[in-house]
């Protein structure tokens, strides 16, 4: 009787995947490009020091643009462009490398891979990144930096290897109030638009 329901529920919905693939798909209201090579440079050496021009060349050559990891994921996986262990109580600035021109009324929300947060407690510093459409455009490029923290209580170090993915983004669609006046355009990074 319960394998009856189990195999009935399955049949369910895979009718309803076919239908929604037949009927819709996931609107498309992005890109990823990186950031240029003169930007990536300063946000390393802003984070780590400065470094051998060629080797850093060799890092940002490596760097991935986010990507799906299957088509039913709702997050883009960014990828350490270094490779960083984290002991418990660590905490690390990345520079990504990326940024992201998105559509309007639409902001990419950042959190850590689920599994580097179930396993290591991995966290981002504030909890959910917010990059909001008008970031692609500032100062510095709308290169889209990391802080992340090992926050295991159970003595856990965390290894972060190159090209490894430790943080996801969603697109999320979002509205406005009915008496929203909001005029101001952004050039900055974080905090930027706090007055």
């Amino acid at each position: 009787m319960c394998l009856q329901y189990f195999a009935k529920s399955a049949t369910i919905l895979e009718d309803i995947r076919k239908k929604e693939g037949e009927q819709r798909m996931a609107k498309k209201v992005a890109q990823f490009f990186k950031v240029s090579f003169e930007q990536f440079q300063q946000g390393y050496e802003d984070t780590f020091g400065t470094i051998d021009e060629e080797v850093l060349r060799g890092i940002y050559e490596e760097i991935k643009l986010p990507k799906r990891a299957t088509k039913g994921s709702a997050g883009y996986d960014f990828y350490m462009p270094i490779t960083a262990k984290l002991m418990p109580g660590e905490t690390l600035k990345i520079p990504t490398g990326i940024r992201v021109k998105i559509a309007t009324d639409w902001v990419l929300k950042c959190y850590p891979r689920s599994g580097l947060g179930f396993k290591y407690r991995l966290q981002l510093n504030n909890t959910v990144g917010i990059i909001d459409s008008d970031y692609y455009m500032s100062d510095n490029e709308g290169h889209i930096f990391a802080k992340i923290t090992n926050d295991s209580n159970e003595g856990k170090t965390v290894e972060l290897k190159q090209g490894t993915g430790f943080m996801q983004g969603i697109f999320v669609e979002y509205g406005i109030t009915v008496d929203d006046e909001a005029t101001e355009v952004r050039n900055g990074g974080f905090g930027s638009t706090t007055k």
